[in-house]
């Protein structure tokens, strides 16, 4: 049923899935490239998200958080259970987006009404930004198909180049010769160069 839908969230899931593998518990407490989060609570946003944009896309208005913002990510609110949980959860995500009528008339998450189909670009780019930034944050791989990718920058150069509050970071200008996920990054507001500042406590081997 994917390739009848504009985006299919299956392989996304299942890249992210990949990556909570390869979160140690040492590492909640990391830095990530989203100012101010720590692993612990990107991973909290990340529940919060796959929820909202799940219920979204069932059409569902009277869940809690539908009508507001969400709250602020925090390590501290992270269940214990995530491991379990937040799999499930993206699973959810996935099949609710596999449904055609996920992508008619308009969808509400977070307080805003939009027209389905840009809901769902919204999740998808929720979805892959934050697999990015989760990814460069425990020093993973990370990859995304370029199909979606180019839905993405098209979806992104619409919107206004300060960006928008809440959802997109002002624009970082991009070389045009980057490759696909760069320029989608940059153009969401990502330092695509983010590297995990180094541990001052490791000492500093000179180059040969």
């Amino acid at each position: 049923m994917a390739d009848r839908v504009p985006l299919d969230f299956d392989p996304p899931v299942r890249q992210l899935r990949a990556l909570l593998l390869g979160v140690d518990d040492n590492e909640l407490t990391a830095p990530t490239p989203c100012d101010d989060w720590t692993v612990a609570a990107l991973l909290d946003h990340l529940m919060g998200l796959a929820y909202a944009f799940t219920q979204a896309a069932r059409k569902r208005t009277d869940t809690p958080g539908a009508d507001g913002p969400p709250p602020q990510p925090s390590a501290q609110r992270l269940s214990r259970h995530w491991r379990s949980r937040l799999p499930v959860l993206l699973e959810d995500l996935a099949t609710a987006w596999k449904d055609p009528a996920a992508w008619t008339g308009t969808a509400t998450a977070g307080g805003a009404t939009m027209p389905a189909t840009a809901m769902g670009t919204v999740a998808m780019n929720e979805l892959i930004m934050h697999s990015w930034d989760l990814a460069r944050a425990t020093g993973q791989d990370y990859a995304a198909d370029p199909r979606t990718l180019e839905v993405l920058l098209e979806f992104l150069s619409q919107g206004p180049s300060e960006g928008v509050p809440g959802m997109f970071g002002p624009a970082i200008p991009a070389d045009p010769e980057d490759e696909l996920l760069q320029q989608v990054l940059c153009r969401a507001g990502r330092n695509a160069r983010w590297r995990p500042p180094r541990n001052p406590e490791l000492p500093v081997i000179p180059a040969a």
